[in-house]
C-alpha cells in the first residue's frame, strides 16, 4: 500500500485548496479553448460583413490554433524553466490585450493577425494548467478525477463557444465575441494570484531555439500548403512543393530533437506506445471534432435557416454529452484500461460523423442531429480524459509541462489540420458543385467566382439580383452545394476516426493503467 502522505502536496495550504484550484485552471483552460470554437457561429457574419473567401474564413478560425500549436512545445518548457504560474498569468494578460485588439479590427487580413496573436497567449496558459494540476494533484487517483473534469471543461467549452458567439452576436457587433474575453482574463488572473501555487522543473535545461523554430516551420506550412490546396489545384507545383517542404522539416525536427543534448521535444518518450498510441488518438479525436465544428454551424445557418444565436443553442446537447461522459471516462479507463475505453470513444466519434454526411436539408433535429452529436460528445469524451492520464501518467513530475504541451500539442495540431482538411475537402466539392448548378442563369463571370468562393457570398450574390425567382435559385444551389460538400466531409472525417479507434485498440496497452507518482516509482490506482 502506498503512504497516504506521500501522495498529498507538501503545502498542506495547497493540499486544502486543491479542488478551488483545479476549478481556477478549469475556467483559465474555458476561456482558451471556448476561442477555438467560439469564432465558427460568426463565420456567416464575417464571410458578408468582412467579404471573406472560404479560404479567409479557413485562416480566420486556423490562425489562431495554429501559433497556438506551434508555441505550445516551446511554451510548456518555459513553464517548467521559469515558473508555470508566471508564464501562465503572462500567456492571460497577452490573451486579453490582443482579444480586445481583434474585436476592432475591420479587415479579414488584420482579423488573421489577431488570431494569431492571442494564440501566442493561449500556448502560454494552456499547458501551465494541464503541469499544475499534475503537481498539485499527487494522489495517483484524484488526479484522473481531476484530468477528468479538466476534460470535461475543455469538451463543454467546445458547445458553449457557439451558444456564448450566437448570443453576442444576437445583441452586439461580431466584435464583442472577442471583447467579452477582456473581464474574465481580469477574473482568472486575480484568483490565480491568490490561490494557484507556483511549481517549476528544477532541473530544466536551456531552451531549444533551433527545434522551436522547426516545430514552427513545419505545422505552419503544411496548414498552409492544405487550406491553398483547392484554390491552388492539389497536384500543382506549389501543392507539391508545400508537402515536400513540410516533410523536409518534419523531418529535421525529429532529427534535432535525436541529436541535441537539450531538446525541446525528447522524441524518446513516443517509444513508450502509450504515449504514441494515446496522442495520436487525441489527434485524431480533435481533428474530427474541429473539422465537424467548422461546418455544423454553417449548416445550421446557411441550409437550415437559423440566426447565429439558434445555431449556438442547437449544439448544446454536445456539451451535455461531454459534460455527462467525461467524469467517467478517466474512472473507466483505470478500471478497463485504456485500451477498452479510448477506441470505443473514437469509433463513436467515427459512427456519428458518417451519420452526420446522411444529413439533408429537412433532417429532423430532434432525431438523427441531436443523436449524432451526443454520440460524438460522448466519444470525445472517452478518448481525451484515458488518454490524457496515459501520456502524463508515464511521465515523471518534473516533465509536467513538456507531457502537457504534447498533449496539448496534439489537440491543437489535429485540431488545427481538422479544419484545414476538411475544410478543404468541403470547398474541392462545393466549388464545382455551385459552378454547374449556376451555370443556367447566365451570372456575371465575378458573380459567379464569388459564388464559388464561399457559401457566404453566393448568398451575397443572390441578394444582388433583381429577380426574385433567379436570387432564391442562387440561394438553393449554394445550398444544396454545402450539402454536398459537407456529407463527403463529414464521411471523410468519420472514416479518419474509425480507422483511428483501430490503431488505438492495437497500439494502447490491454492493463489497467499505471501512473507516476512522481517519486520515481509507479503506484496502482486500485491500491491508493
Amino acid at each position: 500500500m502506498t503512504n497516504a502522505s506521500a501522495l498529498a502536496h507538501p503545502n498542506a495550504a495547497v493540499q486544502k485548496r486543491r479542488w478551488w484550484i483545479l476549478a481556477i485552471l478549469s475556467l483559465s483552460v474555458f476561456l482558451v479553448v471556448v476561442d477555438n470554437l467560439i469564432i465558427n457561429v460568426a463565420i456567416p457574419t464575417l464571410a458578408r460583413e468582412l467579404e471573406a473567401t472560404t479560404s479567409g474564413l479557413q485562416w480566420i478560425v486556423d490562425s489562431y490554433a495554429l501559433v497556438f500549436a506551434g508555441l505550445l512545445l516551446a511554451c510548456g518548457g518555459l513553464g517548467d524553466r521559469f515558473g508555470r504560474k508566471l508564464v501562465m498569468q503572462i500567456g492571460m494578460v497577452l490573451f486579453g490585450i490582443f482579444s480586445a485588439w481583434a474585436a476592432f479590427t475591420d479587415t479579414t487580413e488584420q482579423l488573421i493577425i489577431g488570431r494569431g496573436l492571442m494564440g501566442i497567449g493561449a500556448a502560454l496558459v494552456f499547458p501551465s494548467t494541464l503541469a499544475i494540476l499534475i503537481d498539485v494533484f499527487r494522489d495517483p487517483v484524484e488526479r484522473a478525477k481531476s484530468i477528468g473534469v479538466w476534460s470535461a471543461v475543455s469538451g463543454a467549452a467546445v458547445a458553449f463557444g457557439p451558444v456564448t458567439g450566437g448570443f453576442l452576436l444576437e445583441h452586439f457587433w461580431w466584435g464583442s465575441v472577442f471583447l467579452i474575453n477582456v473581464p474574465i482574463v481580469i477574473v482568472a488572473l486575480l484568483m490565480q494570484w491568490v490561490f494557484v501555487p507556483e511549481s517549476r522543473d528544477p532541473n530544466a535545461e536551456r531552451l531549444d531555439i533551433a527545434g522551436f523554430l522547426l516545430s514552427i516551420s513545419f505545422v505552419s506550412l503544411l496548414v498552409y500548403t492544405i487550406i491553398e490546396g483547392p484554390h491552388r489545384g492539389w497536384t500543382s507545383a506549389e501543392s507539391i512543393a508545400g508537402f515536400i517542404g513540410a516533410a523536409v522539416l518534419t523531418a529535421a525536427f525529429i532529427w534535432r530533437e535525436q541529436n541535441t543534448e537539450h531538446p525541446m521535444l525528447d522524441v524518446r518518450v513516443f517509444r513508450d506506445m502509450r504515449v504514441t498510441a494515446a496522442t495520436s488518438s487525441i489527434f485524431i479525436a480533435f481533428f474530427s471534432l474541429f473539422g465537424f465544428t467548422f461546418l455544423i454551424t454553417q449548416y445550421f445557418q446557411f441550409v437550415r435557416g437559423y440566426d447565429p444565436l439558434e445555431s449556438g443553442l442547437r449544439t448544446l446537447p454536445f456539451a451535455f454529452g461531454a459534460g455527462v461522459t467525461a467524469p467517467f471516462a478517466a474512472r473507466l479507463a483505470l478500471r478497463f484500461g485504456p485500451k477498452r475505453i479510448v477506441p470505443i470513444g473514437l469509433l463513436f466519434m467515427g459512427t456519428a460523423q458518417i451519420w452526420a454526411g446522411t444529413f439533408e436539408i429537412d433532417s429532423q433535429y430532434f432525431g438523427p442531429v441531436i443523436a449524432s452529436m451526443v454520440l460524438m460528445a460522448c466519444g470525445l469524451s472517452l478518448v481525451t480524459s484515458p488518454s490524457s492520464e496515459s501520456v502524463m501518467g508515464s511521465l515523471p513530475r518534473e516533465m509536467a509541462g513538456v507531457g502537457s504541451a504534447i498533449n496539448d500539442t496534439s489537440r491543437e495540431v489535429g485540431g488545427t489540420l481538422g479544419v484545414a482538411i476538411i475544410g478543404s475537402v468541403f470547398a474541392t466539392t462545393y466549388g464545382p458543385k455551385i459552378v454547374d448548378l449556376l451555370s443556367p442563369f447566365s451570372l456575371p463571370e465575378a458573380a459567379v467566382s464569388a459564388a464559388e468562393e464561399s457559401v457566404g457570398a453566393a448568398f451575397a450574390v443572390s441578394e444582388q439580383v433583381g429577380d426574385p425567382t433567379v436570387s432564391s435559385a442562387i440561394r438553393e444551389a449554394a445550398g444544396l452545394s454545402f450539402l454536398d460538400g459537407f456529407q463527403v466531409a463529414c464521411t471523410t472525417v468519420g472514416i479518419v476516426a474509425i480507422l483511428g479507434s483501430l490503431l488505438a485498440w492495437r497500439f494502447l496497452p490491454a492493463r489497467k493503467s499505471v501512473l507516476q507518482d512522481g517519486t520515481g516509482t509507479t503506484a496502482n490506482p486500485s491500491e491508493a
